[in-house]
């Protein structure tokens, strides 16, 4: 059973959602959140599977408020919703550590989809768009000066593991991995799996960000 708490200040908005989640078998509403304060509060108390945040409510916001839930340290993992189609929105609430967004229109079974797959711990952004999405605010990212070397952050990962992270990256599939590099597709998770736990990212999404961030891929 995957426990889901609702974080969006508009009641109507919530009631659908409920409705929806209350639908199905394997979901339970662990709560309700009308704002980002109440939603950080609530997860440190009720501690849910997944939380649906809506990114504008008043007082603190969904992307302030995904910043702290994860930043706790918790299971808890993120959906952001946004109302309209803003990657700005998007990107700001993958850096704060959401595993995936999606607009508050998806049909529902994309959003029940979302939510099982943040769920199983798999990052709600198909890989290409994950690419476009980094590359068009990849500017965004801290401006610092050239290094003169590899980051040293990439020092845990071995060569084929950054391969792979390079690849991961560039929007490529596990399949795809597997066949551009003649490795087998579960060596290709056997390799995602270590460079997620090297390098502390929550997802596939993350290890992207992390890849931006050192530099290891650079924008066209």
């Amino acid at each position: 059973m995957t426990s889901v708490l609702i974080a969006d200040d508009h009641a109507l908005q919530r009631f659908g959602f409920r409705m929806l989640l209350e639908s199905q078998g394997d979901m339970a509403v662990a709560g309700e959140a009308g704002g980002g304060a109440e939603a950080v509060r609530l997860v440190a108390e009720l501690r849910p599977d997944v939380v649906l945040m809506d990114v504008r409510m008043p007082g603190l916001d969904g992307i302030e408020a995904t910043r702290r839930i994860t930043a706790a340290g918790g299971r808890t993992r993120v959906l952001i919703l946004t109302t309209f189609d803003l990657d700005e929105y998007a990107f700001a609430g993958l850096r704060a550590g959401a595993s995936g967004f999606l607009v508050k229109d998806a049909l529902p079974d994309e959003l029940l989809a979302g939510i099982r797959a943040v769920a199983s711990g798999e990052a709600v952004v198909a890989p290409a768009l994950t690419r476009r999405l980094i590359e068009r605010y990849a500017h965004l990212l801290p401006a610092r000066s050239e290094p003169a070397g590899p980051d040293p952050r990439l020092a845990v990962l071995t060569d084929r593991e950054r391969e792979v992270l390079r690849a991961v990256a560039l929007g490529w599939t596990n399949g795809e991995i597997a066949d551009r590099m003649h490795l087998a597709e579960s060596t290709v998770k056997t390799h995602i799996g270590r460079i997620l736990g090297k390098t502390g990212a929550r997802d596939r999404v993350q290890a992207v960000i992390f890849a931006y961030d050192t530099r290891l891929v650079r924008p066209n």
